[in-house]
């Protein structure tokens, strides 16, 4: 028996390690080294085919998380993934804080600006304005130029948005890695690449320093092996030779408003239920939570007035990105425990609509008349049946229509939690624009579905109004 026990113990433990998942984050906003499929259904690119190469080689699971770049990179250094696959070029000060593997893509720093601009170095940006992307080397190479030339930068979280700058006149020139402003080029951005390549660098896999010292090693042998059996150039020819793959359709119909809809339709309805689910279950524990410190700050005790009008302070006052980056990077950084970012996202949203709404319910207690609470206790009714029988039938008829004003807060504050790679509607939007370049039109659909939901809601809460009055 204890034989067979060891020996089922050794087989489960092979079957682990064989079948081991990594959770690797990136940014889908990043073409042609990662994207969103067409079908909307997986994510592509150079980046994610290698990874996903490596792992069938080296006999091991990927997960792949699309939080962006900045969000990705932080996140790692939180320990909520195991490794970063987002052509993320190795530099002195990120080997600092990661480790990273063999070099998987030459790249390099490139300027592109308007078709009719005529601007054709860095002599020509002197005084101007320029759009870069947060986190990136691109980004620290102009920060590094930008006294020199006397540049002004206007930075973006993605692609997309920064060569919208340019193309719309705010920035003059936009800065990203060379192929990926080839491939934007190629796919419709109206700009054109003007001057050298600046600061030429590596990609690598990166994974937090000292750890995962494994993984990083089954990424280099993985690597390896596909650059000695033919598949590594396959891939990158996939997406750079002469014969690329294109992010998007091509056909003209298939890019009028009605087109994107057809087309995005069923990735859109995904973003829509996850920030219906998020407003949803978010809404349903702030109310709790609400409910609790607007009692405590009108209970007869001075000590739970203070703890509720502390936690009502705190959590109104801090903004709703700052919470979200705290409470999903901040605390695992701290106790090393990962936290999901769905319910990291729930979490924030209760903390913050939690003490919004504990506000109107203290507000709305206070507004019932104080000889209420009066005559109850001189009927002979103690403090708690007096509120719950009296007061509170009264305060809900004051409350409700704030209640559902809340609840339409809180369905556009679930946006905000894009920043930590929530695929909510918003988070869909910048996945979708950044494989087919049609900002405007993508945000103008966005636009209206926000818009037909907070409406419903507001007939909601009009008639609910009318009805208790």
């Amino acid at each position: 028996m204890f034989a067979c026990g060891v020996g089922l113990f050794l087989h489960s433990s092979q079957v682990s390690a064989a079948e081991k998942t990594y959770t690797i984050g990136t940014d889908v906003t990043y073409a042609p080294f990662e994207y969103q499929a067409e079908d909307g259904k997986s994510y592509v690119g150079i980046d994610m085919d290698i990874m996903r190469a490596v792992a069938k080689e080296e006999g091991f699971k990927v997960d792949i998380k699309a939080l962006g770049f900045n969000a990705a990179v932080q996140a790692l250094e939180a320990n909520q993934i195991d490794g970063v696959m987002a052509g993320m070029t190795v530099s002195p000060e990120r080997q600092v804080k990661f480790d990273f593997s063999e070099s998987y893509y030459d790249a390099g720093v490139a300027m592109a600006v308007g078709t009719n601009s005529t601007i054709k170095s860095l002599d020509d940006l002197k005084g101007k304005k320029v759009a870069i992307k947060v986190g990136t080397s691109s980004a620290e190479f102009v920060n590094s130029i930008k006294k020199q030339y006397n540049i002004t930068t206007t930075t973006f979280d993605d692609s997309s948005n920064m060569y919208d700058d340019v193309m719309t006149g705010n920035s003059v020139a936009a800065f990203d890695d060379k192929p990926v402003l080839a491939y934007g080029i190629k796919n419709g951005i109206k700009m054109k690449i003007v001057g050298e390549t600046y600061e030429k660098g590596e990609y690598g896999f990166a994974v937090k320093k000292g750890t995962n010292k494994e993984l990083l090693t089954k990424f280099n042998s993985g690597l390896k092996k596909l650059k000695a059996n033919g598949e590594y150039k396959k891939i990158v020819d996939k997406y750079t030779g002469t014969n690329a793959k294109s992010a998007n359709s091509n056909s003209k119909s298939s890019r009028t408003i009605l087109g994107l809809l057809k087309t995005n339709s069923g990735t859109l309805f995904d973003g829509f239920k996850q920030t219906m689910l998020l407003t949803i279950v978010a809404i349903v524990f702030a109310t709790v939570l609400g409910i609790i410190l607007g009692m405590m700050g009108v209970a007869p005790n001075k000590w739970l007035n203070g703890l509720s009008s502390t936690l009502i302070y705190i959590f109104r006052g801090l903004p709703l990105i700052v919470l979200a980056f705290f409470i999903y990077i901040g605390i695992p950084n701290l106790t090393g425990t990962k936290i999901p970012a769905f319910v990291a996202g729930i979490i924030t949203l209760t903390l913050n609509e939690g003490a919004y709404t504990a506000a109107f319910v203290k507000g709305g207690i206070k507004a019932v008349d104080n000889g209420q609470m009066e005559a109850a206790r001189s009927l002979g009714l103690p403090y708690g049946k007096a509120m719950m029988k009296v007061i509170m039938p009264q305060g809900i008829k004051i409350m409700i229509p704030s209640f559902i004003n809340q609840f339409i807060i809180t369905l556009k504050d679930t946006s905000i939690l894009s920043v930590i790679g929530i695929l909510e509607l918003t988070q869909t939007g910048k996945i979708i624009i950044a494989r087919n370049l049609e900002g405007f039109k993508m945000w103008l659909i966005i636009a209206v579905i926000y818009l037909v939901i907070i409406t419903l809601l507001t007939w909601l809460s009009n008639l609910v109004e009318r009805k208790i009055k």
